[in-house]
């Protein structure tokens, strides 16, 4: 039986971040005009995480972790795997039904960005959550995760910064490069 939690290789690393990177179309940056840093899907809401701040016992942190690692849990199947990617950080594959009680459950990372991005995703990238660190916000995206969390979610962190697809900045810069290409420059 595979581990329920796997280290992933170099070449496995690569492999996993170029399909995120292609399907999310992923654009790391600190500058709040390339904002969101990934094509949030139409199933998608993005949360503040401001409401954590103040929050010293860590409660509403916790039941942040909880709500969304239930969610994960109840959406993915008893064989099937989630990836946690955690940019420039080692990265896992993970089997949620292969956790124990006894491990915590332990999951390698949490969702919560601390200074790089956060991202917990299906294998085939339908539903996760992606953590940003600068911009202090988590998406959750994929109707079966969402169906799952957002009642909760709402309850926890109660700011909703986007719903259902790109933000304004992304348009504006689509917007911008046009204006550019249609002037020539």
């Amino acid at each position: 039986m595979a581990a329920a939690v796997e280290r992933l290789d170099e070449r496995e690393y690569r492999r996993v971040w170029a399909r995120f990177e292609r399907q999310f179309e992923f654009r790391p940056g600190m500058d709040s005009a390339g904002w969101p840093a990934i094509r949030e899907p139409a199933d998608s809401v993005t949360w503040s995480l401001a409401g954590l701040d103040d929050d010293p016992d860590y409660l509403k942190l916790d039941a942040m972790v909880e709500a969304v690692n239930d969610g994960l849990w109840a959406c993915t199947g008893p064989e099937e795997t989630l990836l946690i990617l955690d940019w420039h950080h080692d990265c896992y594959r993970i089997r949620p039904h292969a956790i124990t009680a006894a491990d915590g459950p332990h999951w390698p990372a949490s969702m919560m960005p601390d200074g790089d991005y956060s991202i917990h995703l299906a294998e085939d990238l339908r539903y996760g959550t992606f953590g940003h660190p600068w911009e202090y916000t988590i998406c959750v995206l994929g109707a079966p995760l969402l169906e799952r969390v957002a009642a909760r979610l709402d309850e926890i962190l109660v700011t909703r910064v986007r719903e259902g697809g790109p933000g304004p900045a992304r348009r504006r810069r689509k917007s911008f490069w046009a204006m550019l290409k249609r002037d020539g420059r």
